[in-house]
């Protein structure tokens, strides 16, 4: 803006559209994008459904500007894809693109501090086989577009400080609020690139108009989700604070929080992303990287900090990659080619444990046989058969078939005045999606956004799944119980096999004035 100084650590660049178009040409970065494209499509509809995407689902099909959760995007986005018809391969889509999108962008932060080409398509390697980033993209849930968009407003803000480009800021802040729309992490990223720039040579860049109009625009963008949820008393926080209360996420110490870190994003990689925290204050033609450093340091402190779990860290890797790509183009070429080799041979050891390549049984006897089973980041993960996320894409199918059996079994005059309830909101999601083909009534919880939709029809008699025994509280509500039915699958998680289903009859209460007490916070 006119009036406004430039804040570059050198000269701006005396042609931005030039230099914009430069970043994301270069043809073998590209080239890696589609490789990384097709390995996605190849597996995308190989297993089935994911908890949380059922519930994306389910969520989205009763639009809102907020969940109790979650941001309105990612479910709004989910239900889209499901418009034609059920269609697994087409939920991933945006997975796919966001994963293939990272290795440009990554590379263009490579290429503008200084990297040229050889730095470039390094980035593009790295973030391409770093195994936590892959699982990021594998299903669609909030944390999938987290890489693309924290390294893109990365990447924005180093064009803004380097180049003397006001616009980037404000892209930028388009970046940000629309990510804030998908996933409220990123607020701790734009608190660390805010810190790295105020110490840095380009702080006087926070004092321009600029800056301020674009905080001003990632506020109203992200300001719909966040209106939700004051009106409806911040329930994302309170799981959140509930959560971190109980322990329920398994970060661990310093040491266990490196390891695990260190191997999500390829231990062979280390090197890369440790150099791109160091680089910047040992080279003087990285020290612009120095934002990426200080923005990665405040991020990785405030995770584990607040006991995160540990993919929370995982999109602020890209930027530092970036960096220690730039610094690698010292190494010799020989060298720094058997690295990256060595580096995916390191991830074709681990692939089956982030893509869906083997079929179960052969996953299973694979972490049996290696040990490689990732180990569990918060309670709800131990005793996976599989992965967590895999095992978490079975059974859903079974359960809708089980409890559709019993509905069906019910006389036509009691179903209007039975309801179904579940225990949890993945159990709840599936009979919704599923069960809408067998003509089974909207399901109720007490989890999650469930609860806030609260008892729907106010049924007096209730199918009941997946209660833990004849002693549970919502069973002692209940005039009359009896047990109907199983569900459950080989592979799915240990608390959706073999579970009971119950036939609840005359609740002591209308289940209206029951709902306040079948909150469950998890």
């Amino acid at each position: 803006m006119n009036g406004e100084p430039s804040i570059p650590f050198g000269e701006p660049a005396t042609d931005p559209a030039t230099t914009a178009t430069r970043d994301f040409r270069d043809p073998w970065v590209w080239g890696i994008a589609a490789a990384v494209a097709i390995a996605h499509l190849a597996v995308a509809p190989r297993y089935d459904f994911f908890r949380n995407e059922l519930y994306f689902i389910v969520c989205g099909r009763h639009p809102d500007f907020g969940y109790a959760d979650q941001p309105p995007l990612v479910p709004l986005l989910a239900a889209a894809t499901q418009l034609w018809g059920d269609d697994l391969w087409l939920l991933r889509l945006p997975g796919v693109i966001a994963a293939a999108a990272l290795a440009p962008i990554t590379a263009a932060i490579a290429l503008a501090l200084g990297g040229g080409r050889v730095g470039a398509i390094t980035a593009a390697v790295a973030v391409s086989i770093a195994p936590g980033l892959i699982a990021l993209t594998t299903t669609l849930g909030t944390p999938t577009l987290e890489p693309a968009g924290w390294t893109l407003c990365a990447y924005l803000v180093l064009r803004a400080v380097m180049r003397g480009e006001s616009v980037a800021l404000l892209w930028a802040a388009l970046v940000a609020g629309v990510s804030l729309e998908a996933k409220y992490g990123i607020a701790i990223w734009l608190v660390g690139l805010c810190v790295g720039v105020t110490f840095s040579d380009g702080r006087r860049i926070l004092a321009t108009r600029t800056f301020a109009w674009a905080c001003l625009a990632t506020i109203l963008i992200g300001a719909p989700s966040l209106i939700w949820q004051a009106l409806h008393g911040w329930p994302f926080l309170t799981i959140i604070a509930f959560h971190s209360a109980e322990g329920r996420i398994f970060t661990g110490g310093p040491v266990r929080f490196l390891a695990t870190q260190a191997l999500a994003m390829n231990a062979i990689l280390a090197p890369l992303w440790l150099a791109g925290l160091v680089a910047p204050y040992m080279l003087r033609a990285l020290k612009p990287a120095r934002i990426l450093s200080v923005a990665f340091a405040v991020t990785a402190l405030a995770v584990f900090g607040a006991h995160g779990k540990d993919y929370y860290l995982f999109p602020a890797y890209p930027s530092i990659m970036a960096a220690g790509a730039a610094a690698a183009v010292r190494l010799n070429k020989w060298a720094r080619r058997v690295w990256l080799i060595l580096a995916f041979a390191s991830l074709a050891v681990v692939s089956p444990l982030v893509l869906p390549i083997l079929d179960p049984p052969a996953l299973r006897r694979f972490i049996v046989n290696t040990g490689l089973s990732p180990a569990p980041n918060e309670r709800a993960a131990v005793g996976a058969p599989i992965t967590q996320v895999f095992s978490d894409e079975f059974g859903w199918r079974e359960l809708e078939t089980a409890v559709a059996a019993v509905w069906r079994d019910l006389p036509a005059s009691q179903r209007s005045g039975t309801g179904i309830f579940a225990t949890n909101y993945g159990e709840a999601a599936a009979l919704d999606f599923y069960g809408r083909a067998d003509g089974l009534p909207p399901a109720m919880s007490g989890d999650n956004q469930y609860f806030l939709w609260g008892p729907r029809d106010d049924p007096h008699d209730l199918i009941l799944i997946n209660n833990v025994g004849p002693g549970a509280w919502r069973l002692q509500r209940c005039g009359s119980v009896q047990r109907v039915g199983t569900f459950g699958a080989p592979f799915a998680m240990p608390y959706e096999r073999d579970r009971p289903i119950y036939l609840c009859r005359n609740l002591v209460a209308p289940l209206s004035a029951l709902w306040p007490d079948l909150k469950r916070v998890r």
